[in-house]
């Protein structure tokens, strides 16, 4: 017996024993692999898909929140706008307020200063009409210290007053 060629019994058993174990196999074995191949292929498929689907997901939150950011900053960008708008009209109306207040000051500056000034002017004239008197008397004293020079001047005097009357009804 060579150590190589098999001999027919041993061949027949070997092929015998080969073929209960396959056929038990085919029964129980196969099955049961084909399953779990199965389970495990379909378990990797539900996960594939639930990636897809997480990964739609996570496309769609990604859309969502640039739509969102999208549409914070365009409300930032108004709400700027009209805080810029509502800063100008503030600094406006209060230039306007401004200006109005100050042509009122003055305004009643000038009207202040006018009637400081006819004030003013009203007692310079008083002043001088009271320096006038007193200068008119001084000279009146010294000129009619004499009662020639008092006569003499009453005479000039009713002749002026006399003339000028002739004159205005002519």
């Amino acid at each position: 017996m060579s150590l190589l060629l098999p001999d027919s019994g041993l061949l027949f058993w070997m092929t015998l024993v080969f073929l209960v174990v396959f056929l038990i196999l085919w029964k129980y074995g196969f099955p049961s692999i084909i399953k779990m191949v199965n389970d495990r292929k379909a378990y990797i498929d539900e996960s594939l898909r639930k990636a897809g689907e997480a990964s739609e997901k996570l496309a769609n939150i990604e859309k969502e929140g640039e739509a969102l950011l999208r549409t914070a900053r365009e409300k930032q960008a108004t709400i700027l706008r009209e805080a810029s708008e509502t800063r100008n009209a503030i600094v406006e109306k209060a230039q306007a307020q401004a200006h109005e207040e100050s042509a009122r000051i003055l305004a009643d500056a000038k009207v202040e200063i006018e009637s400081e000034k006819q004030a003013a002017i009203r007692e310079i004239r008083t002043q001088v009409a009271d320096l006038s008197v007193q200068i008119a008397e001084k000279i009146l004293r010294q000129k009619l210290s004499s009662e020639d020079m008092q006569k003499n001047l009453i005479d000039r005097l009713l002749d002026e007053v006399t003339s000028a009357k002739q004159s205005d009804r002519k």
